[in-house]
């Protein structure tokens, strides 16, 4: 790879990147933004426990509605309509005050698209009240100078905006003509209000070789810091697999990210792996260095962050899925009681290796990482522990001249948050395959 020609190894040959690049949505019977059903209620509190009022939600990651004015054909929460009983204003800001008195420290209002509720400067205003760090994740195509104005007078310090390849590739992942220009000019309409900026990036088969060139448009955007994640198999994404990278893929894209961290420090951003970039290879310690251990720790769910749904459900991690991980709702019980007192958001406090299965369960590194991301493997298998995403495991199985494929077998029900389900393929790699015949 060269950073020069803002290109990186593609996991496509060209036929087939134009191919799924130029391919129509799924032709399935559903809404491409359906409606959500009615939050859980109600749910039952387990006895407290001392050791749950030791852990304390430091970052909370809010959806304050799940309307969206983009359609991404990534987008796992198919987003795009309300919830149909989203919190009121009283309720929101009653939910900021809990959070303070939790210990939260930090607060990203997501969506759907965070500005499309009408009172969200209010809540920005009341989290900058209470003395927590006010962030907002957005798609960044209807920030324009007026919304910057008045979310930075409401105390916005930080803006994170979606940037997944060039024009074209963008535009296709984000399913609306017109968005990276958009989601570029929201760049400098919020640089103009003095909003701070940043950017994430979601990597898959056609944004991975892209990377390059996207970090030097972001650079030249002035931005801080750059997250990336991989994308996951849930909601849309899960019906169009094709799209999803590979766990052999890892073998390219980590050597690109050890490049690309190297520019991204001559360029003082800073480089945010998420949860799922992983686990442990060669590049752990670039990559992670400036982590409290210097390396990737277990899924922080529950134990280090929050994720709260527009309804007032209560997950753990917000990517995870609703029906399955939501511990309470707001509407029925405190934030402390469902953050102490629920079986779902205890999960990774109780997990350990005996929890793991498949490769993940002998790994060497189980008891440190125990499967990484839960939600990347639950998505996949309908059971958490059991993570193919990682560069170790794919580079371990490189030397057995092996290699994994997942594979769907069910379609995603077509809700929210929802998921398929995907069946993990050993095989032999083609690549060591011709070496050996090479060799003969």
């Amino acid at each position: 790879m060269s950073i020069v020609d803002e290109r990186g190894p593609d996991p496509l040959d060209p036929a087939a990147r134009e191919a799924l690049l130029y391919a129509e949505r799924p032709k399935r019977a559903l809404p491409i933004a359906p409606h959500a059903p009615a939050s859980k209620r109600h749910l039952p509190l387990l006895e407290p426990r001392e050791k749950d009022a030791r852990y304390r939600p430091i970052y909370a990651v809010w959806e304050i509605t799940l309307a969206c004015d983009l359609a991404c054909r990534h987008c796992g929460s198919r987003a795009g309509r309300d919830r149909p009983d989203e919190l009121t204003t009283e309720e929101c800001l009653d939910l900021v005050d809990q959070m303070a008195d939790l210990g939260v420290k930090e607060v990203s209002l997501i969506g759907g698209e965070a500005y499309l509720r009408d009172d969200w400067t209010e809540v920005l205003r009341h989290i900058r009240r209470r003395g927590m760090m006010a962030l907002l994740t957005t798609g960044g195509r209807g920030l324009t100078p007026e919304r910057c104005a008045e979310a930075a007078e409401a105390g916005l310090q930080s803006t994170s905006v979606s940037i997944d390849g060039d024009r074209e590739t963008h535009d296709r992942l984000r399913g609306v003509a017109g968005s990276y220009d958009a989601a570029m000019r929201a760049f400098d309409n919020l640089r103009a209000a003095g909003i701070k900026v940043s950017a994430n990036t979601q990597i898959n088969r056609l944004s991975m070789p892209l990377m390059p060139f996207i970090l030097e448009r972001i650079i030249e955007a002035g931005v801080h810091s750059w997250q990336i994640q991989l994308t996951v198999a849930m909601g849309r994404a899960a019906d169009e697999p094709d799209v999803l990278l590979q766990p052999y893929d890892l073998l390219d894209l980590f050597p690109m990210l050890g490049e690309l961290k190297e520019r991204c420090d001559a360029a003082r951003v800073r480089l945010w792996p998420g949860n799922n970039i992983g686990y442990f290879g060669p590049y752990e310690s670039a990559l992670r260095g400036t982590m409290p251990r210097g390396h990737m720790a277990s899924c922080g769910a529950g134990r280090a962050t929050l994720g709260i749904e527009a309804d007032g459900a209560i997950k753990g991690c917000p990517s995870l899925p609703t029906d399955e991980w939501v511990g309470g709702n707001i509407r029925d019980r405190s934030l402390r009681e469902i953050w102490e007192q629920t079986a779902p958001l205890r999960y990774t406090r109780d997990r350990t290796v005996e929890d793991l299965w498949g490769y993940c369960r002998d790994c060497y590194y189980a008891d440190v990482c125990r499967a990484g991301c839960t939600w990347t493997s639950y998505v996949l298998f309908g059971r958490a522990g059991n993570n193919p995403y990682c560069h170790h495991r794919a580079l371990e199985r490189q030397r057995e001249g092996k290699r994994e494929r997942v594979v769907k077998v069910s379609e995603a029900p077509g809700l929210p948050f929802d998921h398929g389900h995907f069946e993990l393929v050993l095989e032999d790699d083609p690549a060591a395959l011709s070496a050996r015949t090479t060799e003969k």
